[in-house]
């Protein structure tokens, strides 16, 4: 079984295929609003390695509404046009795998000057995820990692198809913290 693992919810477009779990093909592309361009050539090199997919994971946030909207509705489209199963998992929790401390916080950019966050005691998702401005975390003695704090991060596609595993991790809304910015023009002042 081929696995196509595709998360946007960050600065970073990453994808990866795994064929029995294995890693066959790994590729991202930085560039905050490069998504929609990145995805399509990055699924198409990783195609040519291998070409049967059988399941689609995706990273649902939290994350900016349109670098999230590239990665969920082509993971959907390309799953449902081969007519396989597809799963989306939160992306701070895939981002927590790579922390190796016991408890702490993880943020990526939510631009506008805040953050999106959560805090893990043991590997568990305690707090979150929320959005807020970085100081708003002076609260928490905890390390903080990412955006804000240490360097940005960015999932690894292992760490969304690990945390893919187990279903009481399936999503099947994208994680929008924040309401949209455009409004009906009959609700403009």
């Amino acid at each position: 079984m081929s696995t196509l693992v595709i998360d946007t919810a960050t600065d970073r477009t990453s994808l990866g295929i795994f064929k029995d779990g294995v890693e066959v093909f790994y590729a991202f592309h930085d560039g905050a609003m490069a998504h929609g361009e990145a995805l399509p050539k990055l699924v198409s090199d990783g195609l040519k390695i291998e070409p049967n997919i059988s399941k689609v994971v995706v990273g649902m946030g939290p994350g900016p509404f349109t670098g999230l909207r590239v990665g969920i509705v082509f993971a959907q489209t390309f799953a449902t046009a081969r007519n396989i199963p597809w799963v989306g998992v939160c992306t701070l929790d895939a981002i927590a795998l790579g922390i190796a401390e016991n408890e702490f916080i993880v943020a990526t950019n939510a631009r506008r000057k805040e953050i999106y966050w959560a805090k893990y005691l043991n590997g568990v998702r305690t707090i979150g995820p929320s959005v807020t401005k970085p100081e708003a975390l002076t609260e928490y003695s905890e390390p903080k990692f990412g955006y804000g704090f240490t360097s940005e991060l960015s999932p690894h596609p292992k760490d969304l198809l690990k945390i893919s595993e187990e279903r009481k991790n399936h999503l099947i809304e994208p994680m929008y913290l924040r309401n949209p910015d455009a409004v009906p023009t009959i609700e403009r002042k």
